[in-house]
């Protein structure tokens, strides 16, 4: 084994370091997606270094939108579903400043294959963090009510999502 190659355990669900077993991420993520996410993990362990606390929000939502936290992958829930599909929802939205996402992005990295069968809950989700001021959802260019929406949709931040990383590409204060 190289350095670089991570020790599994037989049923492919933790890795061991050192001696000492960590659940592994969810195999079922894109690539692109799991890329993403652990960029944004990467960055918010750097934060935590300078922002301190504050910045801890944007590591554990990463570690769970990566299936590292909360109900196993392996074995979801209803409830950790939805809490998996909202933290990938802050995640995605921190990692990507001002732009925006699709529900889909949630659905596909929480679901793997069976994606578009948790597009309604992630659609449901994102209509939650809305009514919590969390995120926004538009259409069209117009922030809708989610409740009466069909059709595409996009999610971006709002006021009340904790904890936004720099936007000028720095990982500590001037």
């Amino acid at each position: 084994m190289t350095s670089n190659e991570v020790e599994h355990t037989e049923d492919g669900r933790y890795i061991v370091v050192r001696g000492r077993r960590w659940r592994a991420t969810d195999p079922s993520i894109p690539d692109t997606l799991r890329t993403e996410l652990v960029s944004a993990l990467m960055t918010g362990r750097r934060l935590v270094k300078t922002e301190g606390d504050a910045a801890r929000v944007m590591v554990h939502d990463a570690k769970v939108a990566l299936g590292e936290r909360g109900d196993p992958w392996w074995e979801p829930t209803e409830e950790g579903t939805r809490q998996r599909l909202a933290a990938t929802i802050r995640t995605l939205l921190r990692s990507r400043g001002d732009g925006s996402i699709c529900p889909s992005d949630a659905a596909r990295t929480v679901g793997g294959e069976r994606w578009r069968e948790l597009m309604e809950t992630a659609r449901g989700v994102a209509v939650d963090l809305s009514v919590d001021g969390v995120v926004a959802i538009v259409q069209r260019g117009e922030i809708v009510s989610g409740t009466d929406v069909r059709g595409p949709v996009r999610i971006v931040a709002a006021e009340a999502l904790d904890f936004r990383p720099p936007t000028d590409g720095r990982t500590a204060p001037d």
